[in-house]
């Protein structure tokens, strides 16, 4: 027996379907439609499949990378690290390595403290000028350290100096008097090796005593300013010098102006006052030991052997002979004030190059004991 369903061609659902219809749509036209809600859980259409093995695949592929990430993102902030630590070491390193070699290059004997009786020992090498080993400002406080020294017996300056400043040569011979005067019972000993002429005889003449080697050159007890004169040369070039001052003489002695024979004559006058203080400072200096004659002050220089005969020098001495014979105390220590190591570098790189060469323009025309 068939069923009502069968018999009319529909089936249970259609037939619900189409009763639900008829009520909705049709029986109440201002009801809008309202469709069926779709399954919580739908059922994928035919032909369309869903692989979990992928699904899986891609998590994992998802999570790897992440790890993949933070792996590289810490090997690049320790390489970062490494570096900034190799930077500070590097630098740490250099920093260390030259203090050692700055204290090398500064190190002097009379840094340290001396041990038992010593002789003193004080350098002037090369020209007396305002800056460098030969000023009054190296001189004088290595010579009051000389001085204060409770060990030393005696100090000894050696000198090898042609000349230099006379400003600066009087201050260093007015601080030995002064030092002589305040340790009477340490003498002062003037040894020269090759040369003490001029400024360095000023100095020298404020010794005790003076040693010399019979072959060494001694003396020059002068004043000299020395300059050039460019107006022959600027005529044939066709320079002309324009030059405006106020005041009739602040062009003195200009090199590219023609000589003023007023001011030239002002010059020597100066130059004489300058070469009598010269010979006040040597004849006290030397007092009865001086054997003047025509040409003791007329800016001439002598051998060692001929100075001791004018009364010049004293006696035949080296360092060691002095210290060892003379003072009595052979062991030397150094007091002299040398470079230290960025004077050194700067010299030897030519840094100071235009400072010495503005240098040697002043002293073209300034006045000099040489």
């Amino acid at each position: 027996m068939q069923e009502p369903w069968q018999r009319g061609g529909r089936t249970p659902q259609a037939a619900d379907l189409s009763d639900s219809m008829s009520n909705n749509e049709f029986d109440n036209p201002e009801t809008p439609a309202v469709p069926p809600a779709a399954p919580a859980n739908p059922v994928p259409t035919t032909g369309t499949t869903v692989n979990s093995s992928t699904a899986s695949s891609d998590n994992k592929g998802g999570w790897e990378r992440d790890v993949l990430e933070k792996l590289a993102l810490f090997a690049v902030k320790e390489q970062r690290a490494r570096r900034r630590w190799s930077i500070f070491f590097k630098i740490a390193g250099l920093a260390v390595f030259v203090f050692v070699i700055w204290t090398a290059f500064n190190y002097t004997k009379s840094d340290a403290e001396p041990v038992g009786t010593h002789t003193a020992l004080v350098e002037i090498s090369g020209t007396i000028e305002a800056e460098g080993r030969g000023s009054a400002a190296a001189v004088i406080p290595a010579l009051d350290k000389a001085f204060a020294a409770d060990d030393s017996v005696g100090v000894i300056l050696k000198i090898n100096s042609p000349g230099g400043s006379p400003v600066q040569a009087g201050m260093i011979n007015d601080e030995i008097v002064r030092l002589r005067k305040e340790y009477p019972k340490k003498p002062l000993y003037v040894v020269v090796e090759e040369m003490c002429a001029s400024g360095g005889y000023y100095i020298a003449a404020a010794a005790d005593k003076i040693y010399v080697n019979k072959a060494s050159i001694v003396g020059s007890i002068g004043v000299l300013m020395d300059g050039f004169g460019f107006t022959g040369l600027m005529d044939k070039v066709g320079i002309e010098r324009r030059l405006l001052t106020a005041g009739e003489n602040k062009g003195f002695l200009d090199p590219f102006s023609a000589q003023n024979p007023k001011q030239k004559e002002y010059a020597l006058q100066m130059l004489a006052e300058i070469h009598q203080q010269f010979i006040d400072t040597v004849r006290k200096g030397r007092g009865a030991r001086l054997k003047e004659t025509p040409d003791t002050f007329s800016g001439l220089f002598w051998t060692g052997s001929k100075a001791i005969e004018l009364g010049l020098a004293d006696d035949y001495g080296t360092v060691d002979s002095v210290a060892r014979d003379v003072l009595k105390a052979e062991d030397l220590v150094d007091y002299t004030q040398t470079e230290g190591l960025p004077e050194r570098v700067l010299k030897k790189f030519g840094v100071a190059v235009g400072g010495g060469v503005a240098k040697s323009l002043m002293r073209g025309s300034g006045i000099q004991l040489r």
